[in-house]
């Protein structure tokens, strides 16, 4: 982490054990919806970093959840859990008044092109977004089909049950990291990102990385037999027992199975991505009207190819139905990471810097030389 990022500061034994009785309060729970917001900002990002070759944001995706005891819900369909906010059978009026309210988008832009903008600027934006979204996918649409059977053996799903906790969660740990990378290469080329402010940019992509991640899950979901693609191979939930996250492991299961389910096609999902990721509503932003124009262009152009491709407005409506299930995991991530923290910190303490930025919070390591 660099020098000039914000260090961390130390706990008192009080702030530490009423932190713990928090979090162990949350883990009980098998709810989402009240989580609290937690935003992340001042930590330095890296931005020129580059994917390593060997590693998919796909195998990734998957690793931030796991299961620790009963994973009978991971079976169950995402409109029995309690992830699933909106009824599918929801007017479109109720869908599009989500939009306002999720907090992820300034506002639903059902109008016609905004002013100085052109349809040869939308139609670039859409090629950029796209081009970049193919760039930073490792597996293609039939490579992906070809593996999907590929699954682990009972054996070797044993073997990752038996795993202790510290040990799994530095693995997942990793494999996000990696994902990161894949996700600011992504932004990068989308058209007017990197005219924004380096402060902007870092917490758009500290903020928006984990939201995109899991809306690209879905590529790698098997609808068939429930299972993701995670270190080459197809796992169930119950791969990932060690980490101790149940709930966390099976609502990201569920919601990869309820994407599946829209069939997003790869320019759609390239944009949606992109709108998600371009959320002018994130604190501590520095130009919020400039960021506000670019992520209504590239809505707008969301809006257009689900036009050009025949696709109702009833899609793009289950899509954005999926922005508060989307931001409750992404809480419950950082819950059980900061109970993780508490139990273990200093495994917490080797995870790779770039984990520890995005996710980082106000909780010490023992260890540290600083703060």
């Amino acid at each position: 982490m660099s020098r000039d990022a914000v260090k961390f500061g130390r706990m008192s034994k009080k702030q530490r054990d009423s932190l713990y009785a928090e979090v162990q309060k949350h883990q009980q729970s098998q709810e989402c919806a009240g989580l609290s917001v937690r935003e992340e900002n001042g930590l330095l990002l890296d931005l020129p970093l580059t994917p390593e070759d060997g590693c998919s944001e796909y195998c990734n995706l998957d690793m931030m959840g796991g299961s620790g005891g009963s994973s009978s819900s991971s079976q169950s369909s995402p409109e029995q859990t309690n992830f699933d906010f909106v009824d599918a059978h929801h007017s479109i009026k109720h869908e599009y008044q989500l939009l306002h309210d999720s907090g992820l988008f300034s506002h639903a832009i059902l109008n016609p092109l905004p002013e100085g903008c052109s349809l040869l600027e939308i139609e670039r934006i859409t090629q950029s977004v796209l081009k970049s979204h193919i760039e930073t996918s490792q597996y293609s649409t039939e490579e992906l089909k070809r593996m999907a059977w590929t699954l682990y053996s009972p054996e070797e799903t044993s073997s990752y049950q038996t795993k202790t906790a510290e040990v799994m969660w530095q693995q997942c740990a990793v494999h996000i990291t990696n994902a990161i990378q894949y996700v600011v290469e992504f932004a990068k080329p989308i058209t007017g990102f990197m005219d924004l402010c380096q402060n902007d940019q870092i917490i758009l992509l500290k903020a928006g990385c984990m939201n995109v991640l899991l809306i690209r899950m879905c590529r790698a979901y098997n609808p068939i037999n429930n299972t993701l693609l995670f270190d080459g191979k197809f796992a169930t939930a119950d791969l990932f027992k060690a980490l101790g996250c149940d709930d966390l492991v099976n609502a990201v299961f569920d919601l990869a199975k309820s994407l599946s389910r829209i069939q997003m096609s790869e320019e759609e999902m390239a944009l949606f991505s992109a709108v998600v990721l371009l959320s002018p509503d994130r604190p501590w932003l520095t130009d919020v009207q400039k960021i506000q124009k670019l992520q209504e262009k590239v809505y707008l152009a969301l809006q257009r190819c689900l036009q050009k491709e025949g696709a109702s407005e009833e899609k793009l409506a289950k899509m954005v139905s999926k922005l508060p299930i989307l931001k409750s995991i992404c809480n419950l991530h950082i819950d059980k990471l900061e109970f993780f923290r508490l139990v273990h910190p200093e495994t917490a303490y080797t995870f790779p810097p770039l984990y520890r930025e995005v996710f980082g919070s106000e909780i010490s390591f023992p260890d540290s030389t600083e703060g």
